[in-house]
This record gives structure tokens, C-alpha cells and sequence, in this order.
């Protein structure tokens, strides 16, 4: 069962998994069978490495478990690339440009291009969804730091919808070549088409359990899933049972295609 559910030793029945790897078009990667990776300047951490370009990803996601006194005081990042941390359980604080935030369950900071993470562990245990990727720029815009908690952005209907909502997490303007979301289904709720686009995704599911869509192929799911969903690959979901669905994601945007 691996680190994550701190199961380790020999399975009481066959070894089996229900991780589905296709390169270059998408992957689920459930919580069973995480391995840790080793990233310098992290201590006190596990973590493991989801999408990266050798699946098909133009960005990296890490999940960070920080443990008490966890830290990076290395700083996490490099030039050239935008980083974003979501807390999915605890409490730290992350600094970028000398600014320092304090973030618990539900907050996140965005770090422009250039500009290094560092994080602080407060709790016991801290969950973190950690992004990477090459900013593109554009010629009279810019980025900034963005720091927030979901709580307090607004939460519209998607797209008519009155049982799915959509929370956007960055400004939507043009500085910004990616954004992330935090979509949510009742139960019983659905996609309403199945979605084909050029735009890639890197989703952890945040509660619930559904039927997601990926190349016309439909997979169960459910909290503490990820899933990799690559350019053009048909994606929509249901969502089942008594909880609702509701994943954060990535999206790169505001770019042309360069050929």
C-alpha cells in the first residue's frame, strides 16, 4: 500500500493496483503504491513526484507530507519558473520575496517566475499539493504574488450549472499563463458535455468519489486520487455517493501555441 497510508510489509491478497499509466495522453495515480522521492533543500518531508514531462506534463506535481519541523530553507524553484503550493491539511508558513504568509487548510500561494518558495512546517503533519512550470511570457504583462484562502473567493455555477460550482484561485488576466481551480459536483452531478482541448490538467481530488472520462475510457475515482489529463484527451465526469466531488486543478491558458 506504500508510505501514504502507512501500510507497509506484505499484502493480505494478490498485489494489485488501480493506477492506470498512459503516457502523453493521461494517468490516474491513486494514494496506494506512492513512493517517496528525495528533492534536495526539503527536510523532514516526504514527497512524491506525479506528472512531469516524461509522462506527457509541461509542468511537474509534487505531494509534500512536511512533518513536525518540516522546511525548505534552501528555497524551492529556479528562474524561469512559477511555482504554486496548496495546503490540502495543516498549517505552515511559505515566504516568497521576503513576504511571508501564514497557511492553513484551504490556502495557497502563487510565486512568479524567478521568484523561490520557502515553507515551514507548524503542525504535526501538512499535506501539500506543489506545482512547477516554465512561465511563457508576454510582451507589456506581468505576474505578482498571490496569496489567498479559498474561503473567501466567490463560488459561481458552472457554466448554468446550479449543482456544480467552479472557484477560480488566480486573477484572470492576461500576466498569467496558467490559473487554478477548485471544481465541485453534488451528488449526482456531471460535466455537462465531455470536454476536448488543447489545455493539459493536473488534478488532485480534494472529497468524494465519481466516474471520470479520460479517452473514453470510464474510471472510478475518489479522494486523494490524481489524475493526468493531457492535451486532447476527452475528459467529464459523474459524481456518486454521498459526498461531493470536488478536485483542484491546473490549467495553462492565456497563450498562443507556438509551432
Amino acid at each position: 500500500m506504500g508510505y501514504f497510508n502507512h501500510n507497509t510489509g506484505y499484502p493480505k491478497d494478490l498485489l494489485a493496483s488501480r493506477a492506470i499509466i498512459k503516457r502523453q495522453n493521461y494517468a490516474l495515480i491513486p494514494p496506494d503504491g506512492l513512493v517517496k522521492n528525495v528533492i534536495p533543500g526539503f527536510e523532514n518531508c516526504d514527497i512524491t513526484i506525479l506528472s512531469t514531462p516524461k509522462l506527457g506534463a509541461s509542468f511537474v506535481d509534487y505531494l509534500v507530507t512536511m512533518h513536525q519541523d518540516g522546511k525548505n530553507v534552501q528555497g524551492f524553484g529556479s528562474e524561469g519558473i512559477e511555482l504554486f503550493v496548496y495546503v490540502l491539511s495543516g498549517d505552515i508558513t511559505a515566504t516568497a520575496d521576503s513576504q511571508s504568509f501564514r497557511l492553513k487548510t484551504g490556502g495557497y500561494l502563487y510565486c512568479p517566475a524567478g521568484v523561490k518558495l520557502y515553507l515551514h512546517n507548524h503542525a504535526e503533519s501538512s499535506r501539500l499539493f506543489l506545482y512547477k512550470r516554465h512561465y511563457i511570457p508576454l510582451a507589456d504583462y506581468q505576474t505578482r504574488i498571490i496569496s489567498n484562502h479559498v474561503d473567501q473567493l466567490e463560488s459561481l455555477n458552472y457554466e448554468n450549472m446550479d449543482n456544480v460550482s467552479i472557484q477560480d484561485l488566480l486573477p484572470k488576466e492576461l500576466g498569467f499563463d496558467m490559473n487554478f481551480h477548485i471544481l465541485t459536483f453534488n451528488p449526482g452531478a456531471s460535466h455537462g458535455y465531455i470536454e476536448t482541448h488543447v489545455q493539459e490538467h493536473g488534478a488532485y481530488l480534494l472529497s468524494g468519489e465519481g466516474m471520470y472520462l479520460l479517452d473514453n475510457e470510464w474510471i472510478p475515482v475518489k479522494k486523494d486520487d490524481y489524475i493526468f489529463m493531457g492535451a486532447y484527451a476527452l475528459q467529464a465526469c459523474y459524481a456518486v455517493g454521498k459526498l461531493p466531488l470536488s478536485y483542484i486543478y491546473s490549467k495553462d491558458c492565456h497563450r498562443d501555441v507556438a509551432i
